[in-house]
């Protein structure tokens, strides 16, 4: 064999892997990844429903605190409201969660195949460094949230009204109208510069802290093959990367919630200003400095307790119910790929 056909064995290697890389991103394959993203985001969000709930009224309740514990507001929901009242704003946040999960993993895989592809094609390895799945992890991130972002704010409005009195919503197609009658569309909008700008740590850290773990896991035990790790280390993982995004991020979603509920009536037994109406903020940044003002820094971490409670298992059941539905159902896109 001559020197130059030697030399060229090597890059008629490479180039297949290109192309099966790209082959397997079929119809079937984007389809059932989107079904396993939506199954898992909803699947993970009802096992922690009670601790979400709890976790939002804290983070709209003033200095009256109405909620003062995790164990303290659950018994006060459990007795003043029942199940019904554990379980308030489940159903609209599975509707809003199961399109946003799945359009988000999705997002993250395609994002990631086509960086490791160029990669691949400018002569590198294909492998994603931290960096690079955190940005893939934040653009995912924003791209799922803003495809469902009006169904996160009528959620926060239905998890918030206590009890069934009069002028209270009804379901998500009465708070949709509502809201859209009483306040306009852009009600709809609320908050969204905060979610936008707190998504990006937070999804991003949890796509770029999960896949880093597995990847030192591997590492550690001599696996060649992601699918080896045991279910409960992924849990481990994925409850990590979790914890860490959320705790970056949470004072952001404190300010999202309260500009969610700026000026509803429904939110004013929480919040009340002067005259005993609901606070109304003019945007992001006075919503800051005045909750800084009136209740301090410990105001942005309200409802931090039940969130790291609930994000353990809401994560890591997410990370790993997606993974082992693809499993089931036959998909290669990894999303460590």
């Amino acid at each position: 064999m001559s020197q130059e056909a030697a030399e060229a064995q090597p890059q008629q290697k490479e180039k297949p892997v290109v192309e099966q890389s790209q082959k397997s991103l079929t119809w079937s394959s984007i389809i059932k990844s989107l079904v396993a993203g939506g199954i898992a985001g909803g699947v993970s969000r009802t096992a922690v429903a009670p601790l979400e709930r709890l976790k939002i009224l804290m983070q709209i309740q003033g200095n009256q605190k109405r909620y003062s514990s995790v164990y303290q507001g659950l018994k006060h929901i459990a007795k003043t409201e029942g199940l019904a009242g554990m379980m308030r704003g489940n159903l609209t946040n599975c509707i809003r969660i199961v399109p946003n999960q799945a359009v988000k993993f999705l997002s993250y895989e395609q994002i990631s195949r086509a960086i490791s592809n160029r990669s691949l094609e400018n002569g590198g390895d294909g492998q994603m460094t931290p960096l690079l799945r955190l940005s893939a992890g934040a653009v995912a991130g924003i791209i799922g949230m803003s495809a469902t972002y009006p169904l996160d704010m009528v959620r926060g409005r239905l998890t918030i009204q206590e009890g069934k009195g009069q002028g209270q919503y009804r379901g998500i197609t009465h708070a949709t109208v509502t809201i859209i009658r009483q306040e306009g569309i852009m009600a709809l909008w609320r908050g969204w510069l905060p979610s936008v700008i707190g998504v990006i740590p937070y999804v991003g850290l949890n796509f770029a802290t999960y896949e880093t773990s597995k990847e030192i896991v591997m590492r550690h035990y001599g696996l060649s093959d992601e699918r080896d790790i045991h279910i409960v280390t992924r849990l481990a993982c994925g409850g990590f990367a979790g914890t860490l995004g959320q705790t970056v991020a949470y004072p952001l979603d404190v300010v999202r919630r309260r500009l969610q509920v700026s000026g509803w009536a429904g939110a004013s037994s929480l919040h009340a200003g002067e005259g005993g109406s609901s606070v109304a903020y003019k945007g992001m940044v006075d919503c800051f400095v005045r909750t800084m003002r009136e209740e301090g820094i410990q105001a942005f971490f309200k409802g931090l307790w039940p969130n790291y409670i609930k994000v353990v298992p809401s994560i890591s059941i997410a990370f790993v119910t997606y993974e082992s539905l693809k499993d089931l159902m036959g998909v290669q896109v990894r999303i460590s790929s």
